[in-house]
């Protein structure tokens, strides 16, 4: 994992709800116009991949770097965070423990909720922007694939995912548990992004509520929920008078600064609020009232049940997936030493081959060029083929085989990672 051609190293750099809290992640907090600003001046810069992941409980920087202070310098210069502060709440993970952590991650198994398969989208989209910018090299693209294929695996052959794991089905579990009749409450959901969709698609399973009405600042993408759910869709400026009318309100805006605030609430009935945005998209001022109730998704994400507790007893299973996963990814890194010696020995026997051609192409009138051409690369390449199978198979000597062969052609190496 390391290049020692320019002396990079694989990391993972980032902050999560285990060390950060929702306020402190909301600094650090990226959107996709900050995620792809971030990219484009990281490769401006050098950096040969990264791959960027933001939600609502961690933002992540994947990458090779010499130091992982360029990482995080790149992170704080896109997002509101300092790197004093990034330090006090931080992980910095290198080479084979950054590979561990991101399948730990993708698999759900260090989510905020236990078996929270969300991420691995966020995953996926983040490989996706990177590819887009030309940050995807073979070893991420190859590391994201493994993890994808280790988090299907999780999901199938074990019951980590079982039921909604989601802070939005955690949102409307908390509903269920405190809030009596809520099937004839007003509920008004404001933001119909991922998280929004998810927990629209959850309301309308567990509370049996027909009075459940969507905003969302684009009006068509809360009509196209609303037409999926047989939902009320109102206009963005219809919220003061919507939120007013309701008993319960979730937020899932999404947005850089508090949607939310007091100045907002003129009723005087008991109104639960409940803010499911990194950063904080409700006001704290709205407890200045004494009839507002305000749950955050990190209160959420404490809520227990014998679902999530039950999900525990499949977490050695998974983490088995994972290891087996991750060896056959440890063993393709192992053989990547190999391919510039492999590289250098074909271009020694090309060079071979060119002067021999030449010193034949002057001694016979009737020289036929492209059978010499291909039978000469046929040969190189069985040749080259029968070394690289030796080095793969026989393992335990490798190291002494590849200095054997340096040697006896005379190479010159730059390493991969």
């Amino acid at each position: 994992m390391q290049t020692q051609e320019t002396n990079t190293h694989f990391y993972a750099v980032g902050l999560s709800y285990k060390k950060a809290d929702a306020e402190v992640r909301g600094h650090f907090s990226l959107d996709d116009t900050a995620k792809k600003r971030l990219l484009k001046q990281a490769k401006s810069q050098g950096v040969e991949a990264l791959v960027v992941v933001s939600t609502c409980n961690r933002t992540e920087l994947y990458g090779f770097a010499e130091h992982p202070y360029q990482l995080i310098q790149h992170l704080c210069n896109n997002t509101q965070g300092t790197v004093e502060e990034f330090r006090e709440v931080a992980y910095i993970l290198k080479n084979k423990d950054a590979i561990a952590h991101m399948f730990r991650v993708g698999s759900g198994l260090d989510s905020q909720i236990l078996g929270d398969f969300e991420i691995i989208g966020q995953l996926k989209y983040g490989a996706k922007q990177s590819k887009k910018e030309g940050l995807l090299n073979a070893f991420m693209e190859r590391l994201v694939n493994a993890v994808i294929q280790a988090s299907k695996r999780i999901k199938t052959e074990t019951k980590l995912s079982s039921g909604a794991t989601s802070v939005s089905f955690a949102s409307v579990q908390y509903i269920l548990n405190t809030v009596t009749k809520v099937s004839k409450k007003n509920i008004l959901l404001f933001g119909t992004g991922k998280i929004g969709r998810n927990t629209c698609e959850n309301l309308v399973k567990h509370t049996k509520n027909p009075h459940i009405t969507l905003i969302n600042r684009t009006k068509e993408k809360a009509d196209a929920i609303g037409g999926k759910f047989n939902l009320l869709v109102k206009d963005i400026n219809e919220l003061k008078s919507e939120l007013n009318a309701s008993d319960i309100v979730i937020v899932a805006t999404g947005a850089n600064e508090p949607t939310v605030y007091k100045s907002l609430i003129d009723t005087e009935k008991p109104l639960l609020v409940l803010d499911l945005s990194i950063p904080k998209n409700v006001n704290e001022d709205v407890l200045d009232l004494e009839h507002v109730t305000l749950v955050h998704l990190d209160d959420l994400a404490k809520i227990t049940d014998d679902t999530l507790e039950n999900r525990k007893s499949h977490i050695p299973k998974a983490e088995a997936i994972i290891g087996e996963i991750m060896t056959d990814f440890n063993s393709w890194i192992d053989t990547l030493k190999f391919v510039p010696t492999i590289q250098a020995l074909k271009h020694k026997l090309t060079d071979f081959k060119n002067s021999e051609l030449n010193t034949q192409r002057k001694k016979l009138s009737d020289f036929n060029e492209d059978q010499a051409e291909l039978i000469s690369n046929n040969i190189i390449q069985k040749i080259t083929n029968h070394f690289a199978h030796h080095l793969r198979e026989d393992t335990n000597s490798s190291d002494e085989s590849l200095t054997l062969i340096k040697k006896i052609f005379q190479l010159e190496t730059k390493e991969n990672v």
